[in-house]
C-alpha cells in the first residue's frame, strides 16, 4: 500500500458498534478524539451505574464523540439531553452520532464546560473528567454543576482513582454530600446530589 492510500484509509471515519446498557449503538469517530476505537473503561463504568428516569433532562459534560450523552438520551426519551465539548471536532462527531442513533431529544454544542450555555437546569449531569484539566477547572466545574442542577438532581463523575479523595472533599464542601458508587481497578464513579 502506498503512502497516499494509507493516509486516505486512516483519514476515513472509524466506525464501531457496541452495547451500552441495553441499547445497541453505532459510533463514528476519528483519530485525535479520546478513545476512538472503543468505549473506554471509565465511560463503561460510569454508564453501568448512572441512574436516569425516562423524563430526566440530562447534560453530558466533555462529551467527546458522544457515548455518555447518546446513552443518556436513550435512557431518557421523554427528557432532553445536551452534550458539550470544547473541541469542535468532538461536537461534529457527537452530532453525527446523535443522528445515526436517531435521537431527536439530543444535541451537542461547543462550550467550555458551562461557560457558553443558557441558564437551563438539569436532573442529571454526567462527566468522564480527564485528570489533565487541572484541579482549578475541576473546582469551577463542580460549583457550576451545583448551580445547574434541579433540586434532587445528581452529578455523576468517573475519575482516575488518584482524584477520588479530591472529588470527595470538594463534593462534600459544595454539595454537602458524596457517594462513592463504585471503585474499580483504575477508576472511581461518584455522585453528589443537590438537596436544596
Amino acid at each position: 500500500m502506498d503512502q497516499r492510500t494509507y493516509i486516505n484509509n486512516i483519514r476515513a471515519d472509524i466506525v464501531f458498534h457496541t452495547l451500552l446498557r441495553q441499547f445497541e449503538l453505532s459510533f463514528h469517530t476519528t483519530w485525535g478524539l479520546f478513545s476512538p476505537r472503543e468505549i473506554d473503561e471509565g465511560t463503561q463504568l460510569l454508564l453501568k451505574y448512572v441512574e436516569i428516569k425516562e423524563s430526566d433532562d440530562c447534560f453530558d459534560l466533555g462529551c467527546g464523540y458522544g457515548p455518555i450523552g447518546v446513552t443518556m438520551a436513550k435512557l431518557a426519551p421523554r427528557g432532553k439531553t445536551l452534550m458539550v465539548d470544547k473541541d469542535f471536532i468532538a461536537i461534529e462527531y457527537a452530532n453525527k452520532n446523535i443522528n445515526i442513533n436517531k435521537l431527536p431529544n439530543c444535541k451537542a454544542i461547543l462550550s467550555n464546560a458551562f461557560d457558553h450555555l443558557e441558564t437551563q437546569t438539569y436532573d442529571v449531569i454526567c462527566s468522564n473528567i480527564p485528570a489533565k484539566v487541572g484541579k482549578e477547572l475541576l473546582q469551577i466545574i463542580m460549583h457550576d454543576a451545583f448551580q445547574r442542577l434541579n433540586p434532587g438532581g445528581s452529578f455523576y463523575v468517573v475519575t482516575i482513582n488518584g482524584l477520588r479523595l479530591f472529588m470527595k472533599r470538594h463534593f462534600t464542601e459544595i454539595f454537602g454530600n458524596y457517594d462513592k458508587i463504585k471503585q474499580g481497578k483504575n477508576y472511581t464513579v461518584a455522585k453528589a446530589t443537590r438537596t436544596t
